[in-house]
């Protein structure tokens, strides 16, 4: 039976004394890259100062001109209209960028045209609203989410579109004012023929169910009135217990419940249905940066260091590399 034979006790102690030298020379190139980083800063320092007073002046300018303002309108399209508002915000959308500065005074109504950068709209998700005693929306996404997941379907665009309320996002250079440039373009959304023939039906159909339900609900307070009447009229019990065993009577309270709560849905319908495109909030003014451009009076400054530090290190290169030539 053979016995491992142990490494050489002198050959551990050389290869741990070559780890320890290698270890040591790599502080020593740590050591003097550090010595001859501060030795060029100390050389160099008014050239440095220079630069980084440079690069934040700079910084500081570009973050001024390159300041933007958002205005958040949060409106409710009504009458089916949602499809209608993405196509006009993709239309002027398409003119800013454009720059036809002619459609966006004349037609949009907007006073200072130039100041105006970008248009956008985007949905607010509500789930609960969008199948809120709608089963063919809840059904709708039960088989759209059969094939995929639930999160991506409620994000599709034939999804998000279809919810209650959308967000208009307006960006200008400078700020402005609710009145010249929220109005217009309000006013611009709500110029339409087809919906305004359709919102007005809609709102003469919604006040003639409601004449139609209190009609309804004065019948059937009346039958119960009635039958309160009859019923402290009557001295036989057998008489009381048969009108509380009464399905049909049941019925008719329900019915009575039912159209209440139609009637004060149609209220708030109402309140909304007065415009085609109707606005529940207003935002203006909310400073916006991007995060490159909210830092710039730091990011140049270091970055004009580094190149300047990149430029001395490739003229020194370049010189030595003359001279090896040379030599």
């Amino acid at each position: 039976m053979s016995t491992k034979v142990p490494q050489n006790t002198e050959d551990q102690e050389i290869d741990l004394a070559q780890i320890s030298k290698k270890i040591g020379n790599f502080f020593d190139r740590v050591s003097t890259s550090i010595f001859k980083s501060i030795q060029f800063f100390v050389k160099n320092w008014v050239t440095v100062l220079i630069l980084i007073v440079v690069g934040f002046g700079t910084g500081f300018l570009l973050e001024s001109y390159k300041k933007s303002y958002q205005h958040q309108i949060i409106v409710a399209p009504n009458f089916g209209s949602t499809d209608y508002l993405y196509s006009k915000i993709e239309l002027i959308d398409a003119k800013i960028k454009e720059g036809d500065t002619l459609f966006l005074k004349n037609i949009v109504g907007i006073q200072n045209p130039d100041n105006l950068k970008k248009i956008e709209i985007e949905p607010i998700a509500d789930v609960y609203n969008f199948i809120n005693n709608k089963p063919e929306n809840f059904e709708l996404i039960k088989l759209m989410a059969e094939d995929g997941d639930i999160k991506k379907v409620l994000q599709e665009n034939i999804t998000s579109k279809n919810y209650t309320y959308q967000t208009i996002v307006l960006t200008t250079k400078n700020k402005t004012s609710e009145e010249k440039l929220v109005k217009p373009f309000l006013k611009y959304f709500n110029a339409s023929d087809y919906y305004s023939k359709i919102q007005k039906e809609s709102y003469q159909n919604i006040q003639l169910k409601m004449r139609k339900n209190d009609t309804i609900i004065k019948q059937i307070d009346g039958l119960l009135d009635n039958f309160s009447k009859s019923t402290n009229s009557s001295a036989k019990n057998d008489k009381l217990v048969y009108y509380n065993e009464n399905t049909q009577l049941n019925d008719i309270i329900k019915t009575k419940e039912t159209l209440i709560n139609e009637q004060a849905i149609h209220k708030i319908e109402l309140i909304a249905y007065d415009k085609i495109i109707k606005e529940s909030s207003i935002t203006t003014n909310i400073e916006y940066e991007k995060i490159t451009e909210k830092y710039l009076k730091f990011i140049l400054p270091v970055l004009f260091v580094l190149l300047f530090i990149f430029y001395r290190s490739f003229i020194k290169f370049y010189r030595r590399q003359k001279d090896f030539q040379g030599a």
